[in-house]
């Protein structure tokens, strides 16, 4: 009997939570001013400090500690379903709920509510008006010629480490932070995927873990991208969920580097989303 009246208790803390973090969601300038600019950048900072304690990436380790947490109670559930009493009916799918509900506000808290704040474009102050054909077709002509031009400047290309991106890219996030406080990156935390080969085959470079921290890379890519990739990484870690304004950021940290490879891995990236465009 205690034990049920504590599933009902735990749902009713949840759900009244979830409701006040979505309400509290729909105002963006609040969100900006009390979570984004607020809290998250304490919270950020310090999962970032801890996970860099660890060499490698335990954001995958904990991901794969839930999947499997979850397939357990699945199977313990389709084992035990013959034997369960009536009031289980009720009881095991408060469960369920509750769990998804108390992940929902961890995710909310450490990193998801920086979905609702003011966007990229207002705190960098400039437009984001629509654009035509044509101007797509010059953007896509002068970023060729800035390529190019980067490439014959390349004396080589780095073979970068994890520990180098970090460096390079967290440097290249205190030079634009003199110009905008937006780019404040402290505690750096980049680490390598566990399983870069799977990583791989599901295409994706990089991703950004929100209840560790980290801004996990994938090492299998060409050295050239990975200065951008990190940048971009990196983005999500201060605090930039979108992925269009992560690649803003992640542009203009890299391109304004001093150092040239950075550079040529920024301008590369955006000719890409410009013929993909």
């Amino acid at each position: 009997m205690v034990y049920k009246h504590s599933v009902y208790k735990i749902f009713l803390v949840s759900i009244s939570l979830t409701i006040l973090i979505y309400i509290f969601g729909l105002f963006p300038s609040l969100v900006q001013k009390y979570y984004s600019a607020g809290f998250y950048p304490y919270i950020s900072s310090g999962l970032r400090f801890l996970s860099s304690i660890f060499p490698f990436a335990i954001g995958d380790i904990v991901y794969a500690l839930i999947i499997g947490f979850v397939v357990y109670r699945i199977i313990r559930f389709f084992k035990k379903r013959k034997s369960l009493k009536r009031e289980h009916r009720i009881i095991i799918p408060l469960q369920v709920l509750n769990f998804c509900l108390i992940l929902y506000i961890i995710f909310k808290l450490v990193w998801g509510l920086n979905y609702s704040r003011t966007s990229v474009s207002e705190a960098l102050g400039i437009g984001s008006e629509k654009y035509s054909v044509k101007e797509l077709l010059l953007l896509g002509e002068y970023f060729v010629k800035k390529t190019n031009d980067l490439k014959l400047k390349q004396t080589g290309i780095p073979a970068y480490s994890i520990k180098d991106l970090e460096i390079n890219s967290a440097k290249a996030y205190h030079f634009m932070e003199r110009r905008n406080s937006l780019f404040r990156y402290k505690n750096p935390c980049l680490k390598s995927v566990l399983s870069p080969y799977l990583v791989s085959k599901a295409g994706i470079e990089g991703y950004y873990a929100p209840l560790t921290g980290e801004a996990n890379m994938n090492m299998a890519l060409p050295d050239f991208v990975k200065p951008y990739v990190s940048c971009h990484e990196i983005a999500h870690q201060i605090g930039i969920s979108y992925e269009d304004e992560a690649n803003l950021l992640g542009y203009l940290t890299a391109s304004n580097s001093p150092d040239v490879s950075y550079q040529y891995s920024a301008n590369y990236e955006m000719l890409r989303y410009i013929l993909f465009e």
